[in-house]
């Protein structure tokens, strides 16, 4: 059975691309446009892998993540990738408190990066 992955970004394009991606690679993609709609999602539990975006409206990454940790889901998940074009410490210091695995700067990836790093997570 394909590895699930959740993308959770409020960016329509990137989000596209990244399933499309991920799709052709041979995994079974899921999307989420904001946080509210992918927190929803991983409450359900199961996912191999999220890669979710800090900066979006209505719950933004942090906020996920801290809904996470206060409420777990039954079916656990498995490992967290931020999407950020944010490269303050602090930001993603505070992510990776709460529970995030690493993260990846969006605007210096390109496709190809992006599976490598999630085949490196999935196989930690």
């Amino acid at each position: 059975m394909a590895q699930r992955v959740l993308i959770v970004d409020d960016d329509q394009y990137l989000r596209e691309l990244y399933e499309e991606v991920l799709k052709d690679a041979g995994y079974a993609v899921e999307t989420a446009e904001d946080g509210v709609d992918g927190l929803t999602k991983l409450q359900q539990g199961g996912y191999d892998l999220t890669l979710l975006d800090v900066v979006m409206p209505r719950l933004d990454g942090l906020g996920v993540l801290t809904s996470l940790s206060q409420n777990p889901p039954a079916t656990k998940n498995g490992p967290i990738l931020l999407l950020t074009n944010l490269a303050h410490d602090s930001i993603v210091k505070e992510a990776i408190d709460k529970g995030a695995t690493s993260y990846i700067i969006k605007t210096d990836i390109t496709p190809d990066q992006l599976l490598e790093d999630v085949k490196k997570t999935l196989q930690q």
